[in-house]
């Protein structure tokens, strides 16, 4: 099978190297601060490096395209970034590291391997555009959804996904492009870059004032040009499977319909799964699976199957891998299957119906309120 009949999967050993030094969780260590047994953040290696294992246990990476990228450039960076941040950037990461904003330490050499975690989700996007790959999977870290132009939040200090946007927008491979977010976590960041504008449509699920605090409000529809361009979905906790799903086919998909892109990029955290530790969400593997599906038919619909998934959190080493597996296998229609040894507990834990109904309920009222229908 040819590369352009292939699901593209994009990663590179070096960005499981990236670190924030030592913390206990997201309190640094010292004082009454142990260090942790495991070490770190919560935003570790190991989710992505088993990710990447299981992948390889289960054969499903022979079935794909397998790449690495190179950096970033300075010029890609500069689209999003002003160069006084890359400069500071770079300058403690050539010292010994160090930190510029809030949750986002590094060590020495965080900003190469932030710059190629950008690198991945630019090259996988140009590739899918080109109709080299016939879509495509980064798995790129650090993540980037929270990042500002100006700052670094929440464990993100390059905008992943806004670096490839713009480097497709530059080259001409596309003049809309649609951003779905399911990371658990508003994605502030994309939101805030392309608040303005037309030519990217931001839509973002997430668990309600979750993190960042106050961010993601359903009013929040963008300004000037990019009126009516971005939409929050800020979902109760305790929201499962059939409330994400009847987000989708509520809002995201009728909001994809009326946008109409020429692509569609997803910043695809797993943090939503019903044992992460950062969140107080129930979806399953088989919810990112099934949005994936969705996502799938709509590409397919509107703009030629040109789909991008990037990378983004995910904070339980245990159930990313099977997460990211699923998606992965309905992404390149694999019969390949790593069964999940979380969704029975999870699917057990799903609140009763009443709750079901009431969050149904709450998604209703916001498509009213978006108007998606007219």
């Amino acid at each position: 099978m040819s590369s352009a009949n292939k699901t593209g999967f994009w990663w590179d050993e070096k960005c499981f190297w990236h670190t924030g030094g030592s913390y206990a969780f997201m309190a640094p260590v010292g004082g009454l601060v142990q260090p942790l047994a495991s070490g770190g953040l919560p935003e570790n290696p190991e989710t992505k490096r088993r990710l990447k294992n299981l992948l390889s246990v289960t054969g499903l990476i022979d079935e794909l395209s397998v790449s690495s990228a190179p950096m970033a450039s300075e010029e890609e960076l500069r689209r999003v970034h002003p160069a006084s941040y890359l400069e500071a950037f770079k300058g403690l990461s050539d010292d010994k590291g160090g930190e510029l904003g809030e949750r986002t330490p590094f060590g020495p050499g965080g900003y190469e391997i932030a710059a190629l975690s950008a690198g991945l989700a630019t090259e996988a996007l140009r590739s899918v555009l080109s109709g080299r790959q016939r879509n495509a999977y980064a798995l790129s870290r650090p993540p980037g959804h929270h990042c500002l132009p100006d700052k670094p939040m929440g464990f993100c200090l390059l905008a992943n996904i806004a670096v490839a946007v713009e480097a497709a927008f530059a080259e001409k491979r596309a003049e809309r492009i649609a951003v779905i977010d399911w990371d658990v976590h508003h994605g502030n960041g994309t939101e805030a870059i392309f608040y303005d504008r037309a030519d990217v449509l931001t839509i973002s699920l997430h668990q309600e004032n979750c993190y960042p605090r106050d961010s993601g409000r359903v009013a929040d529809r963008g300004q000037g040009k990019g009126v009516g361009c971005n939409i929050n979905i800020p979902m109760l906790p305790g929201t499962g499977h059939l409330g994400y799903l009847h987000a989708f086919r509520r809002i995201v998909l009728p909001a994809l319909e009326r946008y109409r892109p020429d692509a569609i990029v997803v910043a695809c955290g797993f943090d939503a799964s019903g044992v992460d530790p950062l969140s107080r969400m129930m979806a399953s593997s088989k919810t990112f699976a099934e949005m994936t599906r969705l996502t799938m038919e709509a590409a397919d619909a509107l703009c030629g199957g040109r789909l991008l998934l990037v990378h983004e959190g995910g904070y339980s080493e245990a159930h990313v891998p099977f997460c990211g597996h699923a998606v992965i296998a309905t992404l390149s229609g694999s019969g390949i299957v790593a069964p999940d040894p979380f969704e029975v507990r999870i699917d057990f834990q799903q609140p009763n119906q009443e709750f079901t109904s009431y969050q149904i309920a709450t998604i209703d009222r916001m498509a009213e309120a978006f108007d998606l229908h007219s």
